[in-house]
């Protein structure tokens, strides 16, 4: 029984041996260190940048009139579709006429009356001027023949413009349309009275093909503006008009593109901006006037601009953009660069950084200041333009 038992202790002993010997032959030698890090880097190139700015601003109508009767009356009938497009000239309301009627015939027969006075007062004036000449009759009674034709004359005069004044006024009963639009609800129905030049308005015209679409822009902004353009770090498009594109409320792109007009001259105090005025096509009536839409407008072309990658910039305890760069040696350098503004997936540069410099993308936990990298190009889809790349609009921070 002694031997069996010392048979199997050393039988036990020996699996075990035999298990961490096979443990032991198992294990992965440990990996030197690595030698010198790759990083990606992308060279800073110029680049043609069309750069724009986005304002918020309201729709308004091209033209705008307010109906208003210019005489006073009874309204008879309204001859129009609420909602509706009408024409300019279109008949809207019709006043009672029965009065301005009266006072139109009224007026022509005092004309022909005072045509009837005429004649007997002009041939008498011409007798007398025969007369006169052979001594025939004095010459205050000629005198007063040829006054007595003046007055009949001025008589007649004066019956024109009443018969003129009478007709304009009857004409009036018939409200038509200043301009053609769609006109809104009406305000008044049959059988109201309504009176000369009154305040309110009986319905309002709004044309809604072409259409303005007013955006507000800072003082400040606008000198920054005028700076760039005269420095020539912005090149404006001489040849045409500004362009200015379009988003709706709800963040969908307008399909028509429009152009700016004019700038305000002056600046709202209580605001400190300039009011600029856009001209858009609107044929589908999509823009709706009081409509709250952001306008992306063209400021002009940066030629030189130059654009890093948003991924390749961190920011310092102080809040400065900061990016790493392969310098001299092939060694990490730390770089604050200064931002304008987004460019797509870009940032544009405006100091810190220059043509050829090689901005680290990829392995940048590696790239630590003063070590030494290999560096590679960068290849993903935040690469960075080249010049003579078509760039994307910039949308101003």
């Amino acid at each position: 029984m002694r031997t069996t038992d010392r048979f199997k202790a050393l039988a036990l002993t020996a699996i075990l041996g035999g298990m961490f010997v096979m443990a032991g032959c198992g294990r992965q030698p440990e990996k030197p260190p690595q030698g010198t890090p790759e990083v990606g880097v992308v060279a800073m190139a110029p680049a043609a940048v069309t750069l724009t700015t986005e304002l918020s601003g309201r729709v308004a109508p091209h033209l705008l009139a307010e109906v208003r009767p210019q005489v006073g009356g009874i309204i008879q009938k309204r001859l129009f579709v609420e909602g509706s497009e009408v024409k300019a000239g279109q008949v809207l309301y019709q006043i009672d006429p029965a009065t301005y009627q009266a006072a139109y015939d009224s007026a022509k027969a005092a004309l022909a009356k005072a045509d009837g006075n005429l004649v007997p007062a002009r041939l008498k004036e011409e007798r007398y001027r025969e007369l006169v000449a052979i001594k025939a009759v004095s010459q205050q009674e000629y005198d007063d023949a040829s006054a007595l034709r003046k007055q009949a004359e001025a008589e007649v005069a004066a019956g024109k413009a009443a018969v003129e004044s009478a007709r304009i006024n009857l004409a009036y009963t018939r409200i038509t349309a200043p301009i053609s639009g769609r006109i809104s609800r009406s305000a008044v129905t049959p059988g109201a009275l309504v009176t000369a030049n009154q305040a309110s308005a009986l319905a309002t015209i709004q044309q809604l093909d072409p259409v303005y679409v007013d955006v507000t822009q800072s003082s400040a902004e606008l000198l920054r503006l005028k700076r760039d353009l005269a420095n020539g770090s912005l090149k404006a498009d001489g040849a045409n008009q500004t362009k200015v594109k379009l988003l709706l409320e709800d963040g969908t792109p307008y399909p028509q593109e429009g152009t700016l007009k004019f700038s305000e001259v002056t600046v709202d105090q209580s605001t400190g901006s300039v009011t600029l005025r856009a001209l858009f096509p609107n044929p589908d009536h999509t823009l709706l006037p009081g409509m709250f839409v952001r306008a992306v407008v063209q400021e002009g072309v940066n030629a030189q601009a130059l654009l890093v990658p948003q991924r390749g910039v961190t920011r310092n305890p102080k809040g400065e953009a900061m990016v790493m760069v392969v310098g001299a040696g092939e060694k990490v350098e730390p770089r604050v660069i200064k931002v304008s503004r987004t460019v797509g997936d870009n940032w544009l540069v405006s100091d810190g950084l220059k043509v050829g410099d090689r901005v680290i993308l990829e392995g940048i936990q590696k790239a630590r200041p003063g070590t030494p990298v290999k560096a590679v190009p960068f290849v993903g889809k935040a690469d960075a333009p080249s010049a003579g790349t078509p760039q994307p609009p910039a949308v101003k921070k």
